[in-house]
């Protein structure tokens, strides 16, 4: 049941989002110990096992939890989540954080392109504009023939990608599926497409990396919780523009951690992929 309460649901947003900018943070502290796929794993280990406690706490009913007549799409959503994690954090693992979120910022944009063919959307031609000036802000950020155009940007944008294709899938999967299931469904199945990769790179962990794992974990499912939260108490218009607070989170996190401050060529850019994001929202918004 939704309830409008428009401040708790910003805020929700708000923190959500802190915490995915923090879980992103502690993460690139470690990719030079662990690969970012083992990360990746460890965050699914961690995820799995608060989501479990969340679980049993609130009394979910197991047969419940695994009723669904969409158990492809259940198992393809995570996929596209696990993709989208592991290339952010393979980028991250070279870019500073802020550069990475700006580039990520673009993920309006290829929902915007992607639910063309997938949801059989029409997309106008002011749509399509404001899709071309994002991605111009892209080059803008990673600065062809500079410093900072590294493989690892192309990462991030792939990254990118993935993460749009989970945000249809969840648009398709929230028309017929509990909160609940689909949460049970993105924790075991995450679990299961990043354990069939990190043998591949695996190391053996320490107890420090241990700790970590079941921190980012726990931290990335109470993001979810709250996003949940967010979303029972107000419109997704009204949250949407509140994804961009992301930069600020990274940008202090940057500074904390790694003594890094975005240069100008990424506040101009991430300005320009911002608007553009935002104005396909003010579309969507008047088609309504």
């Amino acid at each position: 049941m939704t309830i409008q309460k428009p401040l708790h649901a910003v805020a929700f947003f708000i923190a959500s989002i802190g915490l995915i900018a923090l879980v992103d943070a502690i993460c690139k502290a470690y990719t030079d110990e662990l690969h970012a796929v083992q990360l990746v794993w460890g965050y699914f280990v961690g995820i799995v096992l608060t989501v479990s406690v969340y679980f049993v706490l609130a009394g979910a009913r197991p047969v419940a939890l695994v009723a669904t007549n969409r158990i492809p799409m259940q198992f393809v959503r995570p996929g596209c989540l696990v993709a989208s994690i592991t290339f952010l954090f393979v980028g991250l693992t070279y870019l500073p954080i802020a550069e990475a979120t700006a580039i990520g910022f673009t993920a309006p944009l290829f929902i915007t392109m992607l639910s063309v063919p997938i949801l059989k959307e029409r997309v106008g031609l002011h749509r399509w504009a404001a899709v071309v000036i994002g991605l111009l802000g892209v080059l803008i950020v990673v600065r062809p023939g500079g410093g900072l155009w590294h493989w690892a940007s192309l990462m991030v944008l792939i990254g990118t990608v993935f993460f749009s294709l989970f945000q249809i899938v969840t648009r398709i999967l929230a028309m017929t599926e509990k909160p609940d299931t689909t949460l049970f469904y993105t924790s075991i199945g995450g679990m299961f497409w990043i354990s069939l990769t990190v043998p591949f790179f695996w190391l053996p962990p320490t107890g420090e990396h241990w700790i970590i794992f079941l921190l980012t974990g726990a931290m990335g499912a109470l993001a979810h919780l709250c996003m949940i939260a967010a979303f029972n108490r107000g419109e997704a218009s009204l949250l949407a523009p509140f994804n961009y607070t992301k930069m600020i989170w990274s940008v202090v996190l940057g500074y904390v951690m790694f003594d890094t401050v975005p240069g100008a060529n990424t506040w101009i850019g991430t300005t320009v992929i911002v608007a553009a994001g935002g104005y396909v929202l003010y579309r969507v918004g008047r088609t309504k």
